[in-house]
């Protein structure tokens, strides 16, 4: 029997951004990104290669005013169709963890695709939040984009910093990180005999 393909279409649009994702989880890490903000871009496209996600985003919002709106309603957008594109998840191995450096930093992500949201976010260095990552991109949004990821794809995900110094290379980190611990929870697993869970449903 063909393994049903894991894949999503979603446009979004709103007062404050338009949004048009497509994503396949059994890609090989291409991906097409324009959000209108650089940083976020490198981000997704970092997210992709290392998830082995194909992804392409499209999107255009009020990016003069802040780019929170955007990059956050991005952050939906992609969880959403992470859910829906994981179906019920039947054979998939659910649980994944990496530790990934980036020349000073270090980051270990642990993902649980287990239906049940929750994010635990850590060790960020003190100011973090305030630095403007390439000029544009505050800290700050790097929890929040792991937020709307997290409670809109219905996983758990845990992401420690280590360690670091460079705001580039910590946020960078952080991505790769959850990128490679969602690779092997979201894989499947010739092992797992339906759904990896004793109540028989995520």
């Amino acid at each position: 029997m063909a393994t049903p393909s894991r894949t999503a279409r979603l446009q979004r649009a709103t007062s404050e951004s338009s949004i048009e994702l497509s994503l396949d989880l059994d890609g090989t890490g291409e991906s097409s990104i324009s959000t209108g903000v650089p940083f976020f871009d490198h981000m997704l496209t970092a997210f992709a290669k290392h998830s082995l996600t194909d992804l392409s985003v499209a999107a255009t919002g009020d990016v003069d005013i802040d780019v929170h709106h955007t990059v956050e309603d991005v952050g939906i957008v992609l969880g959403t169709a992470i859910k829906q594109a994981l179906g019920d998840k039947t054979g998939i191995s659910r649980f994944g963890d990496a530790l990934v450096p980036l020349d000073e930093a270090l980051v270990q992500a642990v993902v649980d695709i287990s239906g049940r949201p929750f994010l635990v976010h850590s060790g960020e260095p003190s100011g973090f939040e305030f630095h403007l990552i390439g000029g544009h991109f505050t800290g700050s949004m790097v929890r929040h984009v792991f937020e709307a990821i997290t409670f809109h794809s219905g996983m758990t995900v845990h992401v420690t910093v280590l360690g670091g110094r460079d705001p580039h290379h910590i946020a960078e980190a952080e991505f790769k990180a959850f990128a490679r611990a969602f690779r092997q929870a979201k894989s499947l697993d010739p092992l797992v005999s339906g759904i990896p869970s004793t109540k028989g449903a995520l």
